[in-house]
């Protein structure tokens, strides 16, 4: 039995945090991985499984991999059922699900603050869960988010201010091997040159993300 959370907290490249706890449920113990700052946007993230599948989601040669995101207040709408479809896309494009068939592996992302960037977060907190839950990855990923103003100045991890100034939102999963485009969504009017100069810009600053992942599992198991 797998079972994690964790708590990210993102906004305009600010330094990122970590903090770890435990839950027991039951006979199984969730551990609970890294509190994931980078401002003041927060997400409580958990995973769960695998587990039993019901037999309609059941599929033959793979784990059933769902993705639940709930709003800081109120039920889901339609902006949340957009971006779990963006989540769970990005994370079957890593998870090895042929190794627990018929199965179910669940995402839990709960929103405790929105301060902008949201899907970056909910992609990184998701990712940090699934690291520490122990599910099986051919590689890691991250989320980034790029905005571009009306005079075409880029900004990384923008706020919620400066989203909806700005004249396009553009957010990127990126994996940790080579960099590679797992997942994009935009808004707003750009060009060509511009989504290249957004995307370059993105896969720089994956590579902080990547090494805080890797600084904050290096301290997760050396107190373990």
């Amino acid at each position: 039995f797998w079972g994690a959370a964790a708590v990210s907290l993102q906004r305009s490249a600010h330094p990122l945090l970590c903090y770890v706890a435990h839950v027991t449920v039951g006979l199984a113990q969730n551990f609970l991985p890294e509190w994931t700052l980078l401002g003041d946007t927060s997400v409580l993230a958990g995973v769960y499984g695998p587990a039993e599948v019901k037999v309609s989601k059941e599929i033959f040669n793979k784990a059933t991999l769902e993705v639940i995101l709930r709003p800081k207040i109120g039920l889901p709408g339609v902006a949340e059922k957009s971006r779990e479809r963006l989540i769970r896309n990005t994370c079957e494009a890593v998870v090895l699900g042929t190794l627990h068939p018929r199965t179910s592996i669940t995402v839990v992302l709960q929103v405790i603050s929105d301060a902008g960037s949201l899907l970056a977060c909910c992609l990184n907190a998701a990712c940090m869960a699934l690291v520490d839950a122990g599910v099986p990855m051919r590689s890691l990923f991250c989320g980034v988010t790029c905005a571009l103003d009306s005079d075409g100045t880029l900004m990384l991890d923008p706020t919620a201010k400066q989203e909806k100034e700005a004249r396009a939102v553009l957010t990127f999963a990126l994996d940790s091997v080579e960099r590679k485009l797992l997942m994009s969504t935009t808004k707003g009017l750009y060009s060509d040159a511009e989504l290249q100069q957004c995307l370059a810009a993105a896969q720089a600053a994956s590579q902080h993300v990547f090494r805080f992942y890797r600084e904050s599992l290096q301290r997760r198991y050396s107190k373990s």
